[in-house]
């Protein structure tokens, strides 16, 4: 009521200065028209249902209309009671009262804005449409206080976007310093990989955490909200971009074909499903000797074809990998085209302190489900395998390097069946990683424990490695060893030290006694090597896809292998870990075991192999 007032007369007093009617009857008698006519007009359009704080620039969309409302009533009151009135005046009454009333509004905001209270500081990096969203987002809350954005365009430096300055990361750690910035949130969803990398390498020098919006995928498929902050993936760390699948090879051994996937609640294998199913098969078989592990990915599979409108018949079968006859069955009833050999145990002290359990389902689950193949007529087996198995140092390894001799051997006996073998590192997130591990010790305060400081290992994500094994798998004529390239080596002391300085935290050792997160060297364990490799031969070959490479290895003929097996086979039902290592230091796996109690073994039994 007090604005239309100042703004009325206001009006009055710009255009006709000391000749300002404020003593006129029928000036009075309108304006008291006016005014409740006016509030009836901003209340039915909602003008007060805003709360202030919450305000935005639309509120003056609002504001607009019931003053332009009010201001034809201005006019057509004048003319009703008769009361002069210059031309000018509605124009500037209009604009007066547009400035006090939504000034106003905009003003309180601002007010509460700018007051930091108990909020933490934070740098928005990223002043495109993502950052301008996320900032609109934070500000409803009572969490985060912005105090500017950063850019890697100079075109946008020194600007002002939504009341906030536009800096340059060059000054960022000027800003931490001044503002006591306590986090960064990332805004840049659509950048490339290598280019997120490179700014995280930069931020890593800042003492605060690092937290990111989520991906462009998430947003639009309505599965995030923008202000849904999450650390910084190890994913970024890395830095790779991905290269798109090649579509025919994806859907080579898949579209409109029966699929088998052994060890399906695993986390190689499960992914491998979700990928199947977006392909478009006939029938996926999920075969899993965990009863929760199987229901969990059946139910998500079905979920996932039913958003996807798929028709694909899922079916979860329990089973063991050892039991042929099962395998066999399952085949031959449901017409199995195409096999994803994906059960394995794959971690490595684990396996080194269970070697019989070990062997008899890496080794002999194999040569079953291999056998089974054979025996049902399926056109495809690809064997998941690990860049453990090359010059393997650990059970696992020398496990999953005899599965890849049989499957060699097997693919020479016979040519019904194409056996393929795709090797590849560490995948983040799977069971066993360090990643997860080093998170859950980061935010237990520590300490984060790192088996030797030198180590170093392939990483790759597990959407990344599952396409490609699809890919890999479509190439091979029989009897190959296919090799993804795993990018370059990560030193996981140096990956320690970026996920504890990314969540905000430092380093504490020698030089930094107060630091927050200590990292302690615990020595390797049993079976683990400092490094890894992706091949045994020198021959490396290039394919049709970028990142699968085709190596030529050694290999023995079945009635050679035939015989080992045997071996194999009664040391195994004998629970005979000494003649197992035996066999394995005698077979051609190159294997050197880095366990004492095996090297042991080794050297009481090694007949010159």
């Amino acid at each position: 009521m007090g604005l239309l007032s100042i703004a009325f007369w206001g009006a009055y007093w710009v255009r006709l200065d000391a000749d300002t009617p404020t003593t006129s009857t029928g000036h009075w008698l309108l304006l008291a028209f006016l005014i409740p006519l006016s509030l009836m007009v901003f209340i039915r359009i909602g003008l007060y249902r805003a709360v202030l704080r919450f305000v935005s620039f639309r509120v003056l969309w609002t504001v607009g209309l019931g003053v332009f409302l009010s201001t034809f009533f201005l006019m057509t009151a004048s003319l009703y009671f008769a009361v002069p009135m210059p031309r000018s005046i509605p124009i500037i009454y209009f604009a007066f009262a547009l400035i006090l009333i939504g000034g106003v509004r905009l003003f309180f905001r601002m007010i509460y804005q700018n007051t930091k209270g108990d909020r933490i500081p934070v740098l928005i990096y990223g002043a495109g449409a993502s950052g301008r969203q996320l900032h609109l987002a934070i500000n409803q809350g009572a969490e985060y206080f912005p105090v500017g954005y950063v850019d890697d365009d100079s075109r946008l430096v020194k600007s002002f976007i939504q009341g906030l300055e536009v800096f340059a990361p060059q000054r960022m750690a000027e800003l931490v310093e001044r503002h006591h910035v306590k986090k960064v949130l990332l805004a840049l969803p659509r950048i490339k990989k290598s280019e997120r990398h490179a700014i995280l390498r930069n931020l890593e020098t800042l003492s605060c955490e690092v937290l990111s919006i989520p991906d462009m995928g998430e947003l639009i498929n309505g599965r995030a909200k923008i202000d849904e902050l999450k650390e910084v993936s190890v994913e970024d760390l890395l830095g790779r971009d991905p290269v798109a699948p090649v579509d025919r090879l994806m859907r080579a051994n898949i579209t409109g074909k029966t699929v088998l996937v052994t060890g399906a609640g695993g986390s190689i294998g499960s992914e491998l499903c979700r990928q199947i199913v977006r392909l478009g098969p006939k029938r996926l078989l999920l075969f899993d000797l965990s009863e929760y592990a199987l229901y969990q990915v059946d139910k998500e599979l079905r979920g996932l074809a039913e958003q996807r409108h798929s028709l694909v018949e899922i079916e979860p079968v329990l089973g063991s990998v050892l039991s042929r006859k099962h395998l066999a069955r399952l085949m031959k009833q449901h017409g199995v085209e195409t096999v994803y050999h994906a059960a394995a145990y794959k971690h490595v002290p684990l396996v080194e302190s269970n070697v019989v359990v070990g062997v008899k389902n890496n080794v002999l689950g194999t040569l079953r489900c291999a056998e089974a193949a054979i025996e049902s007529g399926v056109d495809n087996f690809v064997l998941i395998s690990t860049d453990k198995a090359v010059r393997p140092t650990n059970v696992m390894g020398a496990s999953k390097r005899f599965a890849e001799l049989i499957l060699q051997a097997l693919a020479r006996k016979q040519t019904q069946t194409r056996f393929v073998m795709v090797r590849f590192g560490n995948v983040l997130g799977s069971s066993g990683s360090v990643v997860p591990l080093f998170r859950q010790q980061i935010n237990a305060g520590g300490p984060v424990t790192v088996t030797h400081e030198e180590v170093v290992r392939y990483f790759m994500t597990i959407p990344e490695a599952s396409q490609l094994v699809l890919q890999a798998g479509a190439m091979g004529k029989g009897g190959d060893v296919f090799v993804l390239d795993m990018g370059k080596p990560v030193r996981i002391m140096e990956l320690a030290h970026r996920m504890i300085r990314l969540s905000g935290l430092t380093v504490r050792d020698n030089d930094n006694p107060d630091g927050d997160i200590a990292i302690e060297v615990i020595g390797l364990r049993p079976g683990e090597k400092l490094y890894e490799e992706l091949w045994l031969g020198e021959r490396l070959s290039g394919t049709e896809h970028a990142r699968i490479m085709s190596a030529d290895e050694h290999y023995l003929e079945w009635p050679q292998l035939s015989v080992l097996l045997e071996r194999l086979e009664s040391a195994c039902e004998d629970a005979d870990q000494d003649a197992i290592m035996k066999l394995f230091l005698q077979s051609a796996l190159s294997f050197t075991p880095s366990n004492k109690a095996h090297q042991v073994t080794g050297q009481l039994h090694t007949l010159g192999a």
